[in-house]
């Protein structure tokens, strides 16, 4: 910070981790006036770690030309060895709240702020969606040609991956292979490439503190170019199911109730976006599939003692859970 200039020659103060989990390394700390948040890769380094915030560095870059709610990147170390194992970036914090984990007591009191903040989560995603990657330099980011196809393949593959991991005993996800050919039988086949989140759901979004608007999108990491209505369909895989009181992620905002429900995203997002629905099915299954994997990644990983064993049970239970839902869309699913 002293070599670039940023707030130099004063202590560090107020120094707190924020986030958890499986994620990076996240804290925030204060010097001088000023407050900033460093980010590093988890405390067990995995071999794809760096090269992934190397990407979110380059994306945060990208978006600091557009209008696409994120975090604002004020420095940046490529080199690991730094650290001894982990890039790393100086970010500026983001003024709002994560609704998974908390909500104002003026967000909880009103039941139209709270529909509201699901629609302005649709806005800020087709708001990204809407922007053009070659113009802000991320037209390489991805290989969108053949995206749909890859799909099924490359996750499947993934999930056999796990059994190479002692003590884990093969998955028991349910009626994985039908959904697997139902998704093979439907591709879509029209559609645009442009850049997509790749991780979009609620705990990946800051609202403002005093309303129901975004006031930041996290974690870019999985970034790409590829076909954006997958993050719509991902946001609407853990989203609360009509009337409920509860979404897969265990939120606050779903536990207040009186949220959007799916069709009203659904709707949301076609009334002023410029891409057809007409599969969103398929999207949404998509979502369950290819996310339920992912997260059966981090139980096996628990059962081998390279994750805490109740956070890989509580993905075990999502990931069944997922699935469940993705079967679900599947019978109701006209395509």
């Amino acid at each position: 910070m002293d070599d670039q200039g940023i707030a130099a020659d004063t202590p560090l103060s107020d120094v707190r981790p924020i986030g958890g989990g499986t994620q990076n390394v996240m804290i925030r700390f204060r010097r001088g006036p000023e407050e900033f948040v460093f980010r590093r890769g988890p405390e067990h380094v995995r071999a794809t770690t760096n090269d992934a915030l190397l990407r979110e560095m380059r994306i945060l870059r990208g978006l600091s030309h557009t209008s696409v709610p994120h975090p604002r990147l004020l420095a940046a170390s490529s080199d690991p060895g730094v650290l001894g194992d982990s890039v790393f970036y100086l970010m500026a914090p983001v003024d709002g709240f994560n609704a998974v984990n908390e909500l104002p007591t003026s967000h909880r009191e009103s039941a139209t702020v709270r529909r509201e903040m699901g629609l302005r989560q649709v806005d800020a995603l087709r708001t990204l969606h809407e922007v053009v990657p070659e113009d802000i330099g991320l037209g390489d980011l991805g290989r969108p040609y053949g995206f749909h196809e890859r799909q099924v393949p490359r996750w499947m593959r993934e999930l056999e991956s796990y059994n190479a991991l002692p003590g884990y005993e093969g998955h028991a996800i349910p009626g994985l292979d039908e959904v697997a050919r139902w998704l093979s039988d439907r591709l879509p086949r029209s559609w645009r490439p442009g850049l997509m989140h790749g991780d979009f759901h609620l705990s990946n979004v800051m609202f403002e503190p005093a309303g129901p608007e975004v006031a930041a999108i996290v974690d870019w990491e999985m970034c790409t170019v590829g076909d954006p209505l997958l993050d719509l369909g991902w946001m609407l895989s853990l989203w609360a199911d009509p009337g409920a009181r509860s979404d897969l992620l265990g939120s606050e905002l779903a536990k207040a109730g009186d949220l959007a429900t799916p069709d009203d995203l659904i709707q949301h997002y076609a009334a002023a976006g410029s891409r057809s629905l007409d599969h969103i099915d398929w999207y949404r299954v998509l979502a369950c599939f290819k996310l339920g994997i992912v997260l059966e990644g981090t139980y096996a990983r628990s059962r081998a003692g390279k994750a805490a064993q109740e956070l890989g049970a509580w993905m075990h239970e999502r990931t069944t859970l997922l699935f469940e839902r993705a079967h679900t869309l599947i019978a109701a699913s006209d395509l």
